[in-house]
């Protein structure tokens, strides 16, 4: 199955992130909005078949509204308001998952299975 998914892990509660809004877009065309579900993850995929080709794209996640929902008491401005993750799809008909571990102070990425 080839497609685009991701999913967010909230390292300081250690938990999944449910309500995470998130975007993906490609060279500044936005394809896809959504929020994560209570897993930390999308519904759907947010690419899948032939919709994933090859190029750069970009996930940016609204993590610093997610941590004042939990009632985070964040820095004004935060430092990470929003985690802004680019990454390049060489393999057509592959499947790439871009799963996002993130605190109020620190995140990573990886691309998982």
């Amino acid at each position: 199955m080839s497609g685009l998914t991701t999913h967010v892990l909230d390292t300081m509660h250690g938990r999944p992130a449910a309500g995470v809004a998130l975007r993906l877009s490609r060279g500044g065309e936005a394809l896809a909005s959504t929020v994560t579900n209570a897993d930390g993850r999308v519904d759907q995929p947010l690419l899948s078949g032939e919709a994933l080709t090859p190029g750069a794209y970009r996930l940016e996640f609204d993590v610093g509204a997610y941590f004042r929902g939990l009632g985070v008491a964040l820095a004004r401005p935060a430092f990470l308001e929003t985690v802004v993750i680019d990454f390049g799809v060489a393999e057509t008909g592959a499947h790439y998952h871009v799963p996002l571990l993130v605190s109020p102070f620190a995140y990573s990425t990886y691309r998982g299975s």
